[in-house]
């Protein structure tokens, strides 16, 4: 059960092609964001659809994985845990975001 304590999965489709980036020890780093939709009739019985935008990142073989094969528009399902973390912009502004560390990846469509 301890696995189900922090545990996200998503299908959704790149909004960006990943950004990688290659650490000095040789580690690979990939992020990118991942929209899922939804859609549902409002009041007025017209079809809404509400996007929402999640941030991933991916490390070591999956990093490398998404770098040969995902572009933007692709539609994959991740699997994962959030992440939170705070940091500190060039005019010292505290900011905060929360990501999704992707431990599985499947890509779909074609």
């Amino acid at each position: 059960m301890n696995s189900l304590k922090n545990k996200v999965q998503l299908i959704g489709n790149l909004g960006n092609d990943p950004e990688m980036v290659t650490l000095d020890n040789g580690n690979k780093l990939a992020k990118f964001s991942l929209a899922t939709n939804e859609t549902y009739k409002n009041a007025e019985g017209e079809k809404v659809t509400d996007t929402q935008w999640h941030n991933i990142v991916a490390w070591g073989k999956i990093a490398e994985i998404a770098e040969n094969y995902l572009a933007k528009g692709k539609e994959v399902m991740i699997e994962g845990k959030l992440m939170s973390r705070a940091y500190e912009t060039k005019e010292g502004e505290k900011r905060y975001i929360t990501e999704i560390k992707c431990n599985e990846l499947l890509m779909l469509g074609k």
